[in-house]
């Protein structure tokens, strides 16, 4: 039935694009980060509103704590950093600093600050912020987060941690470092966090709990574009630009332009496309299974941003500290094991039945958005074959012993898997439908099981987790650097076996090697070669089982200029405007 359904769909999309580019009411943009035509700017107006959709309520308030989507999504605009990534050039440009100078063969950093900058209090931003962010939050081991994690392959002891960064004035920082660190301006774009707010927490041993989703939003204190004025759970929260903004455009008015933001939360995907096509929202991310409705309306444009840089797929849990039953364990920790699932699952139905042919099949960590490191052919392909997979598992000595159905293992364990997913992703929720069926033919029994997305990070990346398998996605990062903490196997989102104090395998260990290799490693080319090694290895080990990579699309109302939108985020988002 499912190859019927995938002909019959492969031949309709044969004239989808031709549909598209020609509608009279909806006109499909083609537009890649890498096109710097798109980015001209015109002169922008002050005012209005702009309504948008949060896919759910944050986890937390707390940018060095966030790591799920629903939380940096809420954050993301409050908090500024030092540096910022230019989406035109794509290299980073100072934000708050004023500039940097590097000395020392990129061994030092000076780093001057700008002076006319304020929190969204009203209070003075100055260098004893910047320490207090690095030196009190990042670099606590009390406190794990992602920057530590970027910075844990350059910072190998307590003397590199004490040297890393040191106020020279009110409005300068050096930072030190033991060698060479080709992504260090990436690093430098986290967000600065107010001593004069959260140091308390710190002396106190409660940073973990401060700004937890139940604080007031006028103690939520950054630098960014905006601030946040009230956030109803479940509903919506609401920005208004910070009065203290320090950037300006040429003829001196303070942006953004836009002075005011709502965000509805809105956990199901349909219920945002309703919320668009009503004129409540402004902007929707565009599933492929909407793209029909969404290119008859008027007045929107579609923007087609190419492959997304964010990947899905499905990771078996191999913690040995996992409340899991152990024999399940031991199954996952079996490489032949996850290349047999990966061999039962079908990646070009998954492209074309769940993404409606606007996806492709995807077997390893990164994405063709990942240039320059993403390569044709770079990863080993396990194609869609049942048999071969039934075959594997047979001769990892599974076997149908009591004629039941399901596959049981040499001690006479059923050979099944509860697996998890996000409730409301209906991609997610049809992906999981379709791995069912495919492992049930093969004689494994699989009880899936959507639950909500807060629960179900929480079971994946804290203590005891668990779960047994779940499909979920990561963002992409545009410097691989910055996925150290998924595939450096001391990594906090290293979600198969998580922050291991010594690699637990050996492909592990040599990963870690490259990952730290590169990281210090300027020539361009070299950390190219680097990299594809590591992601080769990962693809071939398979801890995470990638399934498919869809475009990045997005719809908009056709009342915004300065509308500049790529698959790494809005280009000069402060600049937008209502016309």
């Amino acid at each position: 039935m499912r190859e019927l359904v995938l002909a019959i769909l492969f031949v309709v999309l044969a004239f989808l694009p031709f549909h598209l580019l020609s509608s009279p009411k909806g006109q499909l943009v083609s537009m890649r980060y890498s096109d710097p035509s798109k980015f001209e700017l015109e002169a922008g107006k002050e005012g209005g509103t702009l309504y948008f959709v949060l896919n759910g309520d944050p986890k937390t308030l707390n940018p060095a704590l966030a790591q799920e989507t629903t939380s940096t999504a809420v954050l993301s605009d409050i908090f500024s950093g030092l540096t910022r990534l230019d989406l035109q050039t794509m290299e980073y440009l100072p934000d708050l600093a004023e500039s940097i100078e590097t000395f020392d063969e990129g061994r030092r950093y000076l780093v001057r600050l700008r002076k006319d900058v304020k929190w969204n209090d009203g209070k003075d931003f100055d260098a004893e912020d910047v320490v207090f962010t690095y030196r009190d939050v990042y670099l606590n081991k009390s406190i794990p987060n992602s920057t530590a994690d970027m910075l844990r392959g350059v910072l190998k002891d307590d003397k590199d941690v004490q040297n890393f960064v040191k106020l020279i004035d009110r409005y300068t920082v050096e930072f030190v470092l033991p060698k060479p660190f080709a992504p260090f301006l990436g690093v430098l774009a986290n967000p600065i966090l107010p001593k004069h707010k959260l140091e308390k927490f710190v002396k106190e041993g409660t940073f973990m709990q401060a700004w937890n989703v139940n604080t007031k939003p006028e103690d939520i204190v950054g630098t960014g574009l905006y601030k946040m004025k009230r956030y109803i759970k479940g509903q919506l929260v609401e920005y208004e630009a910070n009065p203290y903004y320090y950037e300006k455009d040429s003829k001196g008015n303070r942006l953004p332009y836009i002075k005011r933001r709502i965000g509805y939360i809105v956990q199901d995907p349909d219920t945002a496309l309703l919320m668009f096509s009503t004129g409540k929202v402004d902007q929707i991310g565009v599933r492929p299974t909407d793209l029909l409705t969404l290119s008859k309306l008027k007045n929107t444009i579609l923007y087609d941003l190419g492959p997304t840089p964010s990947t899905t797929f499905l990771v078996l849990n191999q913690n040995p500290q996992a409340d899991i039953p152990k024999h399940k364990l031991e199954w996952f920790k079996n490489r032949d094991f996850r290349r047999a699932i990966s061999m039962a699952i079908d990646r070009f139905g998954i492209s074309m039945l769940v993404y409606n042919g606007l996806a492709q099949p995807l077997y390893g960590p990164i994405t063709p958005a990942n240039k320059p490191y993403y390569q044709e052919g770079l990863f080993p392909e396990y194609p869609y074959d049942l048999k071969k997979a039934r075959k594997l598992l047979e001769e990892l000595g599974f076997k149908d012993s009591d004629q039941d159905g399901w596959l049981e293992d040499k001690k006479r364990n059923t050979l099944e898997i509860v697996l998890l997913t996000n409730a409301g992703n209906k991609e997610r929720e049809a992906i999981g439908n379709m791995i069912k069926e495919d492992l049930e033919s093969i004689g494994i029994k699989v009880i899936f099981r959507p639950i909500d997305f807060n629960a179900l990070v929480q079971r994946l990346t804290t203590p005891p987790y668990q779960w047994e398998a779940v499909i979920i996605g990561l963002t992409g990062s545009l410097d691989p650097h910055f996925g150290r903490n998924v595939w450096h196997s001391s990594g906090t989102l290293h979600m198969w076996n998580p922050r291991q104090k010594s690699p637990s395998t050996d492909w592990e260990k040599r990963v870690d090697e490259l990952f730290d290799l590169a990281s210090s490693t300027i020539d361009r080319e070299e950390r190219i070669k680097l990299y594809r090694e590591a992601y080769s290895i990962i693809a071939e080990e398979q801890p995470l089982i990638f399934l498919a990579t869809p475009k990045s699309m997005l719809s908009v109302r056709d009342k915004f200029g300065n509308y500049f939108p790529t698959v790494w985020g809005q280009h000069k988002e402060e600049y937008m405007f209502l016309r």
